[in-house]
């Protein structure tokens, strides 16, 4: 038997239509804050990743499906999708056609680590990047956009931690004292932790580790090598996240894992995952636009992954997507109306389920239960007879005869939003 990919799985109809209303509910909100949506292609060039998220990073040094096409040019399935949208915003100019873009996604991305809860090698992401705004405004609507996302998906146990890491010349000062201060412990850190030491010890504040993150406990806080612009900033951020009722805690030791970030930067947790219990994180990146080739321009974004929201979402959100009517024929003549009703309510925008095996009522209704539908049309030659359908109440088990005549609007009143 030929199976899928270590790492990889088939998302199965049973669970599709949940995955359909996860996006469905993520591309309304995205309405709702001005972003449009924006697609790139599922592998760039090689170089794209290895000079927006930094060669030492572990997703280029480990992570990336890599292979040299016939012309030997060195191409890479996506494993992150800011270096993307940034490469199309240079590309194709966006920032013409309005100073401010604000795109969002929804995509797959691909990365060879180790799988496990909630992380896979071919995996899926929604998220934002805005270009053009360098102002505070900005980063508390993107990182209240992330938080409201996730709140009015109906995840519970959401904790915003949010830091800043300054910019360039204030990250500069800032390796440079971390360096000073592991040094003394350079022997006890791990072979990853010492490569990041030389390259870029900003990474090693990420450790879970447990005596790393012991040691770290006293590492002096970037907070201290912050310019008055950059405390400005932040201050800033932090003051509009209250004015938008998110609620957020300052942690100094938080970095994202990519080399890009700057200033402000932010992560969304639940405790129902456990370990691995990022829900979502991002940040500003004011250079890359320039170190990819395009004008200096500032930006920001976030990224969300799916497969673990998925994982924790409520059952409410699971009801909210069954099929609103099942309806079931007893005999050919019967059959024929069922299926003239099934279209009239399809084209009402309706969800309608009817059964092309033929099985007995019993067994209908079975299969009305399985799938979690709420009314059951019943007609059989005694309806055919009356003129009126049996409409059966799934939850409460009541039932009413409804003339065929009002049967439609009577179910299009019942399921408004369907």
């Amino acid at each position: 038997m030929i199976r899928s990919i270590k790492g990889t799985h088939d998302i199965l109809p049973v669970e599709s239509a949940l995955w359909q209303a996860v996006e469905k509910n993520v591309r309304n909100i995205m309405g709702r804050y001005g972003y449009s949506e924006i697609r790139t292609p599922a592998f760039e060039g090689t170089e794209l990743f290895k000079r927006a998220v930094g060669e030492d990073t572990d997703i280029v040094s480990k992570e990336m499906y890599t292979w040299t096409d016939q012309s030997g040019t060195s191409l890479t399935l996506k494993p992150e999708l800011t270096a993307p949208v940034v490469r199309a915003f240079i590309q194709h100019n966006l920032s013409r056609l309005n100073p401010l873009q604000k795109l969002y996604y929804i995509d797959a991305l691909f990365r060879r680590e180790r799988p496990q809860k909630g992380r896979f090698r071919q995996f899926h992401q929604f998220g934002v990047e805005v270009f053009g705004a360098e102002n505070p405004e900005i980063d508390a609507e993107v990182i209240s956009l992330a938080f409201n996302i996730l709140k009015e998906l109906g995840l519970g146990n959401l904790k915003l931690i949010i830091n800043s890491i300054g910019s360039k010349d204030c990250r500069n000062k800032y390796r440079n004292s971390i360096r000073d201060f592991l040094k003394p412990y350079f022997k006890e850190l791990s072979e990853t932790s010492q490569k990041r030491f030389h390259n870029n010890p900003l990474r090693i504040l990420d450790t879970k580790i447990p005596r790393e993150i012991e040691i770290l406990q006293n590492a002096p806080s970037i907070t201290n090598s912050l310019s008055q612009i950059d405390n400005d900033h932040f201050s800033k951020v932090c003051e509009y996240l209250e004015i938008l009722k998110i609620p957020f805690k300052v942690d100094d030791k938080l970095v994202r894992g990519l080399d890009y970030y700057s200033r402000t930067t932010f992560e969304i947790t639940s405790d129902i995952l456990g370990a691995q219990n990022a829900l979502c994180g991002g940040g500003r990146y004011d250079d890359l636009v320039e170190n990819l080739g395009g004008k200096s321009t500032p930006g920001i974004g976030f990224a969300a992954g799916l497969e673990r929201i998925i994982m924790v979402l409520d059952e409410e959100l699971k009801s909210e997507i069954s099929p609103a009517v099942y309806m079931v024929g007893l005999g050919s003549q019967a059959i024929a109306k069922t299926m003239e009703l099934t279209q009239v309510l399809r084209n009402r925008g309706l969800t309608v389920h009817f059964d092309p095996l033929r099985r007995s009522l019993k067994s209908q209704l079975r299969e009305a239960d399985r799938l979690g539908v709420k009314i059951a049309v019943i007609v059989g030659d005694q309806e055919l007879n009356t003129g009126k359908a049996l409409v059966k109440d799934l939850t409460s088990g009541s039932q009413q005869e409804i003339s065929f005549e009002v049967v439609v609007e009577n179910l299009v009143e019942l399921f408004p939003e369907s």
